[in-house]
């Protein structure tokens, strides 16, 4: 769990937090009818930040572990839902908490609610967005393995997986064979975006199309029905990417 947080909070992001919440404090009153001071309203924007990240980390675990074999768009709703349903009432009672401690009159549910309507709509927003932007920019044809593939090949690439001195390439057109380590064939896909989800398998991230549990072990789930097992050594990096 620490592992896969620490995942999200990269050098930048935590850089942007310390400079973006003390501004997002002094500019904007998060309540218009309270007259807030300046610490409470920084301890508010702070406080939902952090309560976010956890949101947005356990949400979308539960959602992946319940709705994993639901499409990608379906499971971007899910994963909103799970969010609103976690972040609201937490945030309403920190909300309730802080407001009372300070000697304010604590804001409704209602209001505090919005939060959790915009938090999960945001997310729904940039997660798509991120993925349709990642699809235009990164086709398969730029990947340098293509060159390896016959003649005329136009299909996708979904994943790469060792077997032996061979790596076998799992596209939309078929799966081709090719003389080479998994490590190599996984440095010519640049450009496109994938992950090891084992020591021997390599998946296009747009081909996940969800997570499945067989036997007590994890696999992804692509857009051909292959399931690829994922172990332990990378599960932290699937979670971080918000596959698994």
């Amino acid at each position: 769990m620490l592992r896969s947080i620490r995942a999200e909070c990269t050098p930048q992001r935590l850089v942007a937090g310390f400079v973006f919440v003390p501004l997002l404090a002094y500019t904007i009153n998060p309540f218009n009818e309270l007259d807030l001071s300046y610490p409470l309203r920084l301890s508010f924007w702070t406080g939902l930040m952090a309560l976010a990240v956890l949101a947005v980390w356990s949400g979308r675990k539960f959602a992946l572990q319940r709705f994993g074999h639901l499409g990608m768009t379906a499971r971007n709703y899910a994963v909103a839902l799970m969010i609103m349903a976690f972040f609201t009432p937490v945030f309403w009672v920190f909300t309730v908490l802080l407001f009372t401690a300070c000697g304010y009159r604590s804001p409704g549910f209602s209001a505090v609610g919005a939060y959790g309507v915009l938090l999960g709509t945001g997310l729904v927003l940039v997660s798509k967005s991120i993925r349709s932007d990642s699809a235009e920019q990164r086709p398969t044809e730029s990947a340098r393995l293509v060159r390896r593939l016959p003649e005329g090949f136009s299909g996708d690439i979904l994943r790469l997986s060792a077997r032996g001195h061979h790596v076998d390439v799992v596209t939309t057109q078929g799966v081709f064979t090719v003389r080479l380590r998994l490590s190599d064939a996984v440095v010519e896909m640049d450009p496109v975006v994938g992950h090891c989800a084992h020591r021997s398998h390599w998946v296009a991230e747009a081909a996940v199309e969800g997570v499945e549990k067989a036997g007590g072990k994890l696999f992804l789930r692509l857009c051909n029905g292959d399931l690829v097992p994922v172990s332990r050594k990378y599960k932290p990096d699937l979670e971080a990417a918000g596959l698994v």
